[in-house]
């Protein structure tokens, strides 16, 4: 079990969950059972972490919460099945990880390969308009390094507890493009 799914079964007690620094902080109408404390216990710093925000502002329950939101509007409002759904919302997660995690790299030096000969390209890796975020690359570096980028966002996703789904096809480059 995860720490994920012992905030789901919490959660499905009646209990709230938050932090307090390192110490969770447990809200319920009721006592809770000890099945549930157990679980909590026993994933307590994972759980921390989980609802800790992460350099780009959200914890590992925003994006939860982002990742079921996107899966209920392509079930319900676009019509597909719910394996569908949730990699349509999956992809919609990445796409948002790589916006919010923009990577940088000094303008000397192509960030996949590392070469600074040869025409470097600047490629925009965020969307914020006060430090939008770019790195250096060779246009034939590009392709590989997209790929590596976007490999580290579903890392990060499912290590916040967001499984990959089965349906959830990487290709991104499909059609060749970075």
């Amino acid at each position: 079990m995860s720490a994920a799914e012992a905030l789901s079964q919490a959660r499905a007690a009646g209990i709230q969950v938050r932090i307090d620094g390192e110490a969770l902080v447990l809200d319920a109408s009721a006592p809770p059972p000890a099945e549930v404390l157990n679980l909590l216990a026993r994933h307590k710093a994972d759980i921390v972490n989980l609802l800790r925000p992460g350099n780009d502002g959200w914890s590992g329950e925003d994006w939860r919460e982002f990742f079921e939101e996107r899966a209920g509007i392509a079930e319900f409002d676009g019509g597909l099945p719910r394996d569908q759904a949730e990699a349509r919302a999956f992809s919609c997660c990445v796409g948002e990880w790589l916006h919010r995690n923009p990577a940088r790299s000094p303008s000397a030096r192509c960030d996949r390969c590392g070469q600074s000969k040869g025409m470097l390209l600047p490629y925009l890796t965020g969307y914020s308009t006060k430090d939008p975020g770019h790195t250096w690359l060779h246009q034939d570096c590009s392709r590989a390094w997209h790929q590596a980028h976007r490999a580290k966002a579903v890392s990060a996703l499912v290590a916040m507890g967001i499984s990959i789904p089965a349906k959830f096809a990487d290709d991104f480059g499909k059609n060749g493009s970075a």
